[in-house]
């Protein structure tokens, strides 16, 4: 049997969302699931044995981060990320395909790839799809994403269509470079928010999909019903034997709002990105611990969950620590947040093999109150 595969567990009856396991050399990934970002071969404030006690199944890594430091020679001779940084369980990286979006000008396109002037020292590195895959199979891990160009949110339909081709051009070239058995290649849709780009493009990528497909370019800047409304239009044409991931998107309400619309993996900073500025997700909604409201609050963060953070310490704690910079506040809050996310994935996996997981929806917009909006 392959090292790699997906296995449906249940579809439920009324929406798009499914259960299903996505079998890796690394053990099992139950989705849908979300992903902790591990930019720099860590999840920014949480320790390996705090991620596995909140029940992380996978984490990502950066490739062109990676790449501009330590080096992914330097990774490959410390024996891969997975020795590297010591996490046994899977790990998918990216291709640096964002950082050509997000560091736009700090690089030059062109057919051939991406002249990236590095962020730390401004030394010029040519990124090609033959370039990212090398890294990529140095950094080791188990799953891998195609090099893309993601067009920003406001582009044309002239500009979109053009990062689009240029995403299945070079898509083959990954194909065509990728060898290695041990790592699963994942190819990205792109298309900016114009539904018939989308599926031109989810249509052409096709015959690359073998483990699974990844969604770029959303949650780049556009209204989130924007979002939903190019999810909505590529439900239908999704192979149904593979997970598919959208990518950079990990806000619990997008989180529900995307398995409700056939969505199986999920990624982003956010989790940590607030927490280290105070913000709490609960199963109430947003918490701005920071607030002068947490002052004298001697509650918990989230009556729901048990971590670490929320059996010991109280708002009003957690708000001193982080007003005064203390590292501790942003750590406790950031391992919340990734414990919250993933039993907010575990009780949607149960909703879904439960056939209720409409009414579990419901329940969240009824629970978050005004902090997230329905679409």
């Amino acid at each position: 049997m392959d090292k790699f595969y997906y296995e449906l567990i249940k579809q439920d009856s009324k929406t798009g969302a499914r259960v299903g396991i996505l079998h890796t050399p690394h053990g099992d990934v139950e989705t849908p699931t979300y992903m902790p970002v591990g930019t720099q071969a860590t999840v920014k404030g949480v320790m390996p044995r705090d991620l596995l006690e909140a029940q992380t199944q996978i984490i990502l890594s950066n490739t062109y981060h990676l790449y501009m430091r330590p080096g992914d020679e330097i990774v490959k001779n410390a024996g891969g990320l997975h020795k590297f940084m010591n996490w046994n369980k899977p790990i998918l990286t990216d291709s640096g395909g964002f950082q050509v979006f997000s560091l736009a000008k700090l690089n030059k396109i062109t057919d051939e790839g991406v002249v990236f002037n590095s962020h730390i020292d401004g030394s010029a590195h040519m990124f090609t799809p033959e370039k990212a895959m090398s890294i990529e199979n140095n950094l080791g891990a188990d799953i891998i994403m195609a090099f893309d160009q993601c067009s920003p949110y406001g582009a044309d339909y002239n500009e979109s269509k053009r990062a689009m081709e240029r995403t299945l051009k070079w898509l083959d070239r990954c194909y065509t470079y990728h060898k290695n058995d041990n790592q699963a290649l994942f190819p990205i849709v792109q298309g900016n928010v114009f539904e018939d780009l989308r599926a031109e493009s989810l249509k052409a990528t096709l015959p690359y999909i073998k483990y699974g497909v990844g969604i770029g370019g959303l949650s780049v800047g556009e209204p989130k019903e924007v979002m939903y409304d190019v999810m909505d239009s590529l439900l239908p044409l999704y192979p149904t034997n593979v997970p598919r991931y959208l990518m950079g998107v990990g806000s619990p309400d997008c989180l529900v709002e995307g398995v409700f619309r056939g969505i199986d993996m999920f990624d982003c900073v956010l989790a940590t990105r607030v927490g280290r500025n105070g913000t709490a997700l609960t199963s109430n909604g947003k918490v701005v611990v920071r607030n002068g409201c947490y002052k004298e609050d001697f509650t918990t963060l989230d009556s729901e969950c048990d971590c670490y953070a929320c059996k010991n310490y109280t708002k009003a704690y957690l708000r001193h620590m982080i007003n005064a910079g203390e590292m501790m506040g942003g750590m406790m809050i950031s391992l919340h947040n990734i414990t919250y996310l993933n039993k907010l994935m575990k009780d949607i996996r149960e909703a879904i093999k439960g056939d209720y997981f409409s009414e579990f929806r419901e329940e969240f917009y009824k629970k978050t109150g005004n902090t997230y909006k329905r679409y």
